[in-house]
């Protein structure tokens, strides 16, 4: 099979909803020309982002296929919530080492089971021969004036994350057999294990979360490189500083269970969580609660917007403690 029959047998696919009887209104020409071809829609203006995933820095080579699939296409859309955009099309570039039928149809299945969920329509890309990569470019759109942006924080806004933190980082750690957390990895139950590692391999953008957020949030971001690091992003863009109650980061029970200082630094800087992080006044308090209700997905404040430029921790009693946490850096030294 060469690489052009490839592409149309299992990413030019109905449920690709790029071409055929599935293709979604807003695509006027998708794979098999040497662009592809989209309409914009009146007022909105388009929200772009891509990343890349290579094995052996992003992936452990023998992951599952199908749901590497899913992660790589759910990194990218949760760029698009933390922008409180709207999905609407991507791109694929997949380096493949071999051509090997049966692990393509798989990671097909695991990227467009997620792009169709989200109506997101596959529209173009390249395959070639090489270490195993994949590149995602994800477009979606949003109204100007209701982006969801890095530099809109207050003083006195109050900071906010979804769900839970800290899940993925420890199932990585369990993947890579570190004795710390050893005890907790056989003390608990096999579907545990498995709801911890799903954190991991198969993380849930927040879009609907994220499209809530318009005209109510300040400040938006997505947790991809620990929350850590990732407030510093927000913090710099917006030109302010933060407290935050490290205590109240909010952790799924089998985190909770881990030694404080272990449980502090998967939840502040193990990274890899795809929640967002965001700032918003204190009187839209209410409706955030509300907000999240009706999206399903929880919501936890952890601290405030201060007019200083650093980040300050405290502990549950509201006593400073140092702040000695890194989040993810590919060129860190």
């Amino acid at each position: 099979m060469n690489e052009f029959a490839l592409i149309k047998r299992y990413f030019v696919t109905p449920n690709a909803q790029g071409a055929g009887a599935g293709r979604l209104p807003h695509v006027a020409l998708g794979p098999g020309d040497d662009c592809a071809l989209t309409q914009s829609t009146p007022q909105m203006v388009q929200a772009i982002s891509a990343d890349m995933l290579v094995a052996g820095q992003h992936f452990f080579e023998d992951t599952d296929p199908e749901q590497l699939g899913h992660k790589a296409l759910a990194v990218n859309l949760s760029d698009l919530a933390a922008m409180g955009a709207t999905p609407r099309s991507f791109t694929l570039a997949l380096a493949l080492p071999t051509l090997d039928e049966p692990w393509v149809a798989a990671f097909s299945k695991g990227l467009l089971t997620l792009a169709s969920a989200h109506n997101c329509a596959l529209i173009g890309g390249d395959i070639t021969r090489g270490p195993l990569t994949i590149a995602i470019t994800v477009i979606g759109e949003v109204p100007l004036t209701q982006a969801l942006r890095r530099d809109g924080a207050q003083v006195g806004d109050d900071l906010y994350v979804s769900g839970t933190l800290g899940d993925a980082a420890l199932a990585l750690r369990w993947a890579l057999q570190d004795p710390k957390t050893a005890t907790v990895q056989t003390s608990t139950t096999v579907q545990t294990r498995q709801t911890v590692e799903s954190r991991m391999t198969m993380p849930t953008p927040r879009v609907a979360l994220g499209q809530a957020l318009r005209g109510v949030a300040t400040a938006a971001m997505d947790i991809s490189d620990g929350l850590a690091g990732d407030l510093h992003h927000l913090l710099a863009a917006s030109q302010c500083g933060a407290e935050v109650t490290i205590d109240t980061l909010p952790v799924s029970p089998t985190v909770a269970t881990l030694p404080v200082d272990l449980r502090r630094a998967l939840a502040f800087a193990g990274g890899d969580d795809y929640e967002l992080l965001f700032a918003a006044p204190p009187q839209q308090a209410a409706r955030l609660t509300h907000l999240a209700a009706q999206v399903g997905v929880k919501i936890t404040r952890i601290g405030h917007i201060t007019d200083d430029t650093a980040l300050v921790l405290r502990d549950a009693n509201g006593v400073v403690i140092a702040n000695d946490y890194r989040g993810f850096d590919h060129f860190s030294e």
